[in-house]
């Protein structure tokens, strides 16, 4: 992996410092609120129209690679971007900043909510930020859905999508994969409907297209000897920790199964934070019980209120995992570590798809196959993001739920006596100042808060 700069901090291909790129980088991570949309508009705000350091179109094409591969999206366009400019080193430190903030303060929240969750004041505050949540998940589904359902196969693609998940509880992942597959294929036979936005290559006065232009670097070359170097060494920063816990410890440990529950999140989280929740959900809630339902809904209002990927919220899962199991450990501890083993299982592999594929990938820009598969994900994703928004309200809304396991049907379907009438109500207030009034996502969630502090001291909750 070459990590070499100039004397002066600058790369010698176009002369953006380390030095300047690390406090631009940093900037972005401080910035980075609002879920992937919002932390995409940051860095394109930034990098392509303030700073000029990348074009619309090759912003673009890295954008669509990150939205095919597992992960967060936002955290690897920063690292892709950073790799660009100032090779591995500027990937790390990119992509590194990028989710630096957030496992700060997802990490100081968990403390304060396994400490003090159950007393009143604090569940009041999480009571009015689940409600905001509900609303912001919905406006997700609206805004993904606006720029995917273009025409009537991508309408269906995410219906059947929605379907599957929430009436058959198909795995996400096998979700994911046919939408792909059919994507690649329909825009292989030249189907119009799967056929991704143009990526062309205008001349560009952007600092890493004129450099790219001028010659390839030669990080930016592919090869298979460097692929394979590379790739061994983040596969073992990856798995070397999974197969010692597993070692040491069995399959029936916490922390062994922490590692090898995110790793496997590591290889299917495609979609978005959104979109892979349910799934998590589902395992974390149902099959392993580290969390109640209403403590999911918490976690993700951490992370929606804390800069940094959504997907921060697999950190308090983990939190909460080794914090309810610590073994011989001290509560804190464990959870401390259980925490930060889920953030390094969720991340390392980030970097891995990134240095090892962004090279092929700049060799493949245009590749029509590749955008309708993009387009197709993206479709199948808002079916899998209304399922998401779905089972947040049956558990926001209603107290009580029951299962319907009727082969081939299995899904949860609310008790209607059981409404929650102050969650509902903060939730319509929520959605009419998010889609009526325009207001920001943070002004929502600290006036939902306030709203939940404000019934508890009425005594309404």
């Amino acid at each position: 992996m070459d990590t070499r700069v100039d004397q002066n901090g600058a790369d010698a291909g176009h002369g953006i410092s380390f030095n300047e790129a690390f406090r631009v980088w940093l900037r972005v991570a401080c910035l980075s609120f609002g879920g992937p949309a919002g932390q995409i508009a940051v860095m394109h705000r930034i990098l392509v129209e303030e700073k000029n350091w990348i074009s619309e179109a090759r912003f673009l094409h890295a954008l669509n690679y990150c939205m095919l591969l597992p992960g967060p999206e936002a955290q690897q366009l920063a690292t892709y971007i950073g790799w660009l400019m100032h090779r591995t080193a500027g990937g790390l430190v990119a992509g590194g900043l990028f989710i630096l903030p957030g496992i700060i303060a997802i990490m100081g929240l968990s403390y304060i909510y396994a400490a003090f969750g159950n007393v009143g004041f604090v569940e009041a505050l999480f009571f009015g930020l689940k409600a905001a949540v509900l609303t912001i998940v919905v406006e997700a589904v609206v805004r993904v859905g606006k720029r995917a359902l273009k025409n009537r196969i991508m309408i269906a693609l995410a219906a059947i999508a929605f379907v599957a998940i929430f009436f058959f509880a198909v795995p996400f992942p096998v979700i994911i994969i046919a939408a792909g597959l059919i994507g690649y294929i329909g825009a292989r036979t030249g189907r119009p409907e799967f056929a991704g936005g143009g990526h062309g290559d205008a001349k560009s006065t952007a600092a890493i297209d004129s450099m790219l232009g001028d010659a390839v670097p030669d990080h930016v070359r592919p090869d298979i000897g460097r692929a394979i170097r590379v790739g061994a060494l983040w596969l073992a920063l990856w798995l070397v920790p999974v197969i010692a816990l597993l070692a040491v410890f069995g399959q029936a440990n916490v922390f062994s199964q922490i590692a090898l529950f995110f790793s496997k999140m590591a290889l299917v989280t495609f979609g978005g934070a959104y979109a892979v929740l349910a799934y998590v959900a589902q395992q974390a809630v149902e099959h392993y019980h580290w969390l109640k339902p209403h403590e999911m809904l918490d976690g993700l209002g951490m992370a929606e209120t804390t800069p940094g990927p959504l997907i921060m919220v697999l950190q308090f899962v983990g939190f909460m995992a080794a914090y309810r199991d610590p073994g011989g450990l001290s509560p804190m501890l464990a959870a401390t570590l259980g925490g930060l083993l889920a953030t390094w299982i969720t991340f390392t592999p980030c970097f891995l798809w990134i240095f090892v594929g962004a090279p092929y990938i700049e060799r493949l820009r245009g590749n029509t196959g590749l955008a309708g598969a993009l387009s197709a994900i993206t479709a199948a994703v808002v079916g899998v993001i209304l399922n998401l928004s779905i089972w947040f309200a049956l558990h926001t809304l209603f107290r009580e739920t029951v299962p319907v396991h009727a082969f081939p049907l299995d899904f949860d379907r609310p008790v209607l006596t059981s409404v929650d009438i102050p969650a509902l109500l903060l939730s319509i207030a929520a959605a009419i100042a998010i889609f009526r009034f325009k207001l920001g996502m943070l002004t929502v969630l600290a006036g939902s808060c306030a709203a939940g502090v404000a019934l508890r001291l009425a005594g309404l909750i």
